[in-house]
């Protein structure tokens, strides 16, 4: 082929794609020029009433929820990796998924979904705004088979299916949400009411919460890898016939901030009665991490540096004290396996628990005293159980609250023999807590400072 043909097919090319991603110089040889990058256009919305159809929430735009916000049976909300989401003070906004809508929030470890306040940064604080609350059609152990969530929403909860799926929250953030409508009737950071385990919940962090980072009130969903960080009142609430299976647990304790009704790690109920009302709750927890709000050695402290009160938060929520890492009651028959707890008043609370209840293969270390009552120690220290206690919580955790600073040698030794956690949902690893040490589950994706983040 002669130069003049070259030059020819060349100059038609450079024609063909003159509006693409090639250009032609005077010599033989095209220029590749990479088309200019649009960015989408942001745009302000706002989430109010109901959501009747399908939805998606995109990355680029500002999101803002205003008032009880429901996903409606039929509607999935779906939300973009990287998406943030704002709950409006003033409002107190919430999403509410109610039976038979879903929610699609899959994040990623570099791109997480993030439910803040819309205040300013520095300028956030417990309770700004409401939560997230997923209502699905799974088992409670009322007699009526169902509920109004707690809280103010006008969402029921429960049913008869036990694999029901209300979407998947994955690799999501809530910061500074959890609100006391009344006593005893509150929105937490992350609740669940009759959620089957057709959901998926796997990382997912809860900080700065004005109620319970995490409850459940009924329900068989599963869940790995939680965060309640910094919680106001309770980091694990179950109740209401609770039977799903969790692992790898965080709960990381600020000794400023405690609620009215005495926090706890763990609080467990069957229901308000502590009726026999079936199914039980009966929860299965294995490997969990709870910092309590004391580091070092409590006891030999004197009673008031322990039960001193905490001040009120600012959007009503009364200040109050801690009690135990644990507190089983009202027939609770909650399970717990293979974890570490750190630095409360007291370890373990048995008060009118199921028979039932299980705490095996678990340490205290650092706490005033590891049991509240004649009765938990008795429990706690039978022999096959293999729990173990450390006077300091530096004695299985070097660095004051750092959760990633496990000494190793000090909580190996899990194990999985026991039918409860013969199953496939459980990771057979060796070590007791949520972390070994060498690897952080939580680094990427988690926020420890979200009062300073700029969203």
């Amino acid at each position: 082929m002669n130069k003049f043909l070259l030059k020819g097919v060349a100059a038609a090319f450079c024609m063909a794609t003159m509006f693409g991603t090639t250009a032609c110089g005077d010599d033989d040889d095209p220029v590749i020029v990479n088309p200019p990058v649009v960015e989408e256009e942001t745009q302000d919305v706002i989430l109010e009433g109901e959501i009747t159809s399908d939805m998606t929430l995109k990355a680029a735009d500002n999101n803002l929820l205003r008032g009880f916000v429901y996903v409606t049976d039929g509607a999935t909300l779906t939300i973009e990796p990287g998406t943030v989401i704002k709950g409006e003070k003033s409002s107190k906004g919430s999403l509410i998924i109610e039976r038979g809508g879903k929610i699609i929030a899959e994040g990623t470890a570099e791109k997480p979904i993030v439910f803040t306040s819309d205040q300013p940064k520095s300028s956030r604080t417990y309770g700004d705004w409401g939560g997230l609350v997923l209502c699905g059609k799974s088992i409670v152990n009322n007699t009526a088979g169902e509920a109004q969530i707690e809280g103010g929403p006008r969402s029921f909860y429960g049913g008869k299916d036990p694999e029901d799926n209300s979407g998947i929250v994955k690799y999501v953030r809530i910061e500074f949400a959890g609100y006391p409508l009344e006593p005893n009737k509150e929105i937490n950071g992350l609740t669940f009411g009759g959620v089957g385990r057709g959901t998926t919940i796997e990382y997912v962090q809860v900080s700065f919460c004005g109620d319970d980072s995490f409850e459940w009130f009924g329900g068989t969903v599963n869940a790995k890898h939680l965060i309640a960080y910094k919680g106001w009142d309770d980091e694990f609430d179950t109740d209401y016939g609770f039977q799903g299976k969790l692992q790898f647990l965080l709960g990381v304790r600020d000794p400023k901030h405690a609620d009215t009704s005495k926090s706890n790690g763990f609080e467990s109920d069957n229901d308000a009665d502590g009726s026999n009302n079936t199914p039980l709750t009966t929860p299965v927890f294995s490997n969990v991490t709870l910092i309590g709000p004391f580091y070092g050695e409590s006891a030999g402290k004197a009673e008031n540096d322990i039960f001193y009160v905490t001040e009120d938060a600012a959007n009503g929520a009364k200040g109050g004290s801690f009690q135990a890492a644990m507190h089983i009651r009202r027939n609770s028959s909650l399970n717990v396996y293979n974890s570490i707890f750190t630095g409360w008043p007291y370890g373990l609370y048995l008060q009118k628990a199921n028979a039932g209840a299980v705490v095996k293969n678990v340490i205290f270390a650092g706490m005033w005293k590891d049991f509240k009552d004649e009765a938990s120690q008795a429990y706690f220290q039978t022999a096959d159980l293999s729990n173990l206690t450390y006077a300091s919580g530096n004695d299985i955790i070097a660095k004051d609250g750092d959760y990633t600073s496990i000494v190793a040698d000090k909580v190996d030794g899990a194990s999985f023999s026991d039918a409860a956690l013969n199953d496939a949902f459980f990771e057979k690893v060796s070590y007791k807590g949520a972390f070994d040490g060498k690897n952080d589950w939580a680094a990427g994706w988690a926020n420890y400072d979200p009062n300073n983040t700029e969203y």
